[in-house]
């Protein structure tokens, strides 16, 4: 099984059981705080006994600061003393971690025959009684209110992280990019690091994200990058022109935005643009529309930020007059508060454009997306409640809950291996400390996301729009290949 992460884990095993291998095999070194290599540093060696009480007052103090701090903290003793167990357990429990007992259940012939392998071997009649004691903590533990997990003691460093197996979805279309988990994934690029060739940056990135399996690109609609992702210097190019460049690109991407402001530019020109889009991609486009949220951009592009109510006014308009733009013929329209003398644009999509409706309002935001969207975006936390909320919309306007999907924005930190994934964090994470950075940016193995996706699959979501805030260009794509599987 895997483990919570960040968590306290206390290893329980004799000697010879292969606590240390376990550990070595999928935590990184400081992360784990072992009483063995503590007394090589305040004694003469790993087996120095009379060190002892030194390694573990230091050993105490580490597990101090690292639970204080909400870090990943392994704990590499024999792990048999009760008392010292129930205060490291106090410890992540205040700290609010969760608290391990991983016991290795080595047989004893192979942790005698491990033990004699060994520089130094345990004492025979010590570690008699450190077999005789391992037939009683396994229930202690239990008492104790640890979260138990039993590992067998031949089991082998994983290759890579643990994980549960994938489960395919069933019978999917030749052309459904869904992967593994059930969803399918849309790289969502908002940073730009281009360098002096931006268009064969796009096409490589585009190219990369095809052949790994994606299905589909989204480009953020800012005349201004926004501070979240970066510097207000930093490139980021208008989105239409630059969906037009991997339109012709040699892809079967979807592409579109997440989101286009409908306080930006009029919802007409927004479906002339789009219209376009679909019909250069052979049908491949999608837009997102929101209703707007920075005045900074409006303001220094002289495009005026009406208040909050107007806005959302705009963009329900703006759904209905988009809809009716890629509509058969050219005859007038009149919609709820907008009207049109004419719906003349061509060309005309090459089908049906799929609209994502960003935003989680409850009381106007879902219930536009119930009745005009084809898809609601909201947050990965808010999935299950934002959904419930959905429904009753859809139910109230009387529409089928299930013609709306319900997609979510994932900005997500994803390393090769935990080792990558320490790294990326300690780059990114600024001033913030880093297990609030990795708690609030979901940080972890490929792996490791697959399954927060497939729990996400559970819940009703049908796509993912990944987010990577340290994308660096296409071969730094390849760290989320086991995602796409």
């Amino acid at each position: 099984m895997r483990l919570p992460d960040p968590a306290l884990v206390v290893l329980v095993g004799a000697s010879g059981s292969g606590k240390s291998t376990w550990a070595a095999g999928r935590y990184l070194p400081h992360e784990v705080v072992s009483s063995d290599a503590l007394r090589a540093v305040v004694g003469s060696g790993r087996y120095d006994l009379d060190a002892s009480a030194d390694a573990f007052a230091v050993l105490e103090q580490v597990i101090d600061a690292r639970l204080g701090r909400r870090l990943a903290t392994v704990v590499d003793t024999l792990g048999m003393d009760a008392a010292r167990r129930q205060r490291w357990r106090d410890l992540a429990r205040d700290a609010g971690l969760p608290a391990v007992a991983v016991v290795l259940a080595a047989d004893d012939a192979t942790c005698r025959r491990r033990n004699a392998e060994r520089d130094v071997p345990v004492p025979a009649k010590a570690l008699a009684g450190q077999l005789d004691r391992m037939r009683t903590v396994p229930g202690e533990l239990a008492a104790e209110g640890w979260e138990v997990v039993v590992v067998p003691g031949d089991e082998a460093p994983p290759a890579t992280e643990p994980s549960r197996p994938a489960q395919p979805a069933p019978n999917p279309p030749a052309d459904d990019r869904r992967t593994s988990t059930g969803v399918e994934v849309v790289l969502q690029v908002s940073r730009f690091p281009w360098g002096e060739e931006p268009a064969r940056w796009l096409a490589e990135v585009a190219g990369a994200a095809d052949a790994l399996g994606f299905a589909g690109v989204a480009l953020m609609d800012h005349l201004v990058q926004i501070p979240q992702v970066g510097r207000a210097w930093e490139p980021i190019p208008e989105p239409y022109v630059t969906l037009g460049l991997l339109a012709g690109l040699d892809t079967s991407l979807r592409l579109g935005t997440l989101v286009t402001p409908l306080t930006l530019r009029p919802a007409g020109v927004v479906a002339k643009a789009v219209a376009t889009l679909d019909a250069l991609s052979g049908g491949r486009a999608f837009v997102g529309v929101g209703a707007g949220w920075w005045e900074r951009e409006h303001a220094g592009f002289g495009v005026p930020f009406p208040p909050a109510k107007d806005r959302l006014d705009r963009l329900e308009d703006g759904i209905e007059v988009m809809r009716a733009l890629w509509a058969p013929g050219t005859k007038a329209w009149s919609g709820s508060r907008a009207s049109l003398p004419e719906t003349t644009c061509y060309p005309r999509p090459a089908g049906p454009v799929p609209v994502v409706v960003g935003g989680a309002g409850e009381r106007r935001t879902l219930r536009i997306a119930a009745r005009l969207g084809d898809a609601c975006n909201v947050r990965p936390e808010d999935v299950a409640a934002k959904t419930a909320v959905l429904r009753a919309h859809c139910a109230d306007v009387g529409r089928d809950p299930d013609e709306v999907a319900v997609t979510v924005l994932d900005v997500s930190v994803v390393g090769s291996d935990r080792a990558d994934v320490a790294r990326r964090v300690e780059r990114l994470r600024g001033r913030t400390a880093a297990t609030a950075y990795a708690a609030r940016l979901h940080a972890g193995t490929a792996i490791g996301q697959r399954e927060r996706y497939a729990a996400l699959a559970d819940l009703g979501v049908s796509t993912v729009f990944l987010s990577l805030p340290d994308l660096a260009g296409a071969d730094d794509l390849g760290r989320v290949a086991a995602l796409l599987a």
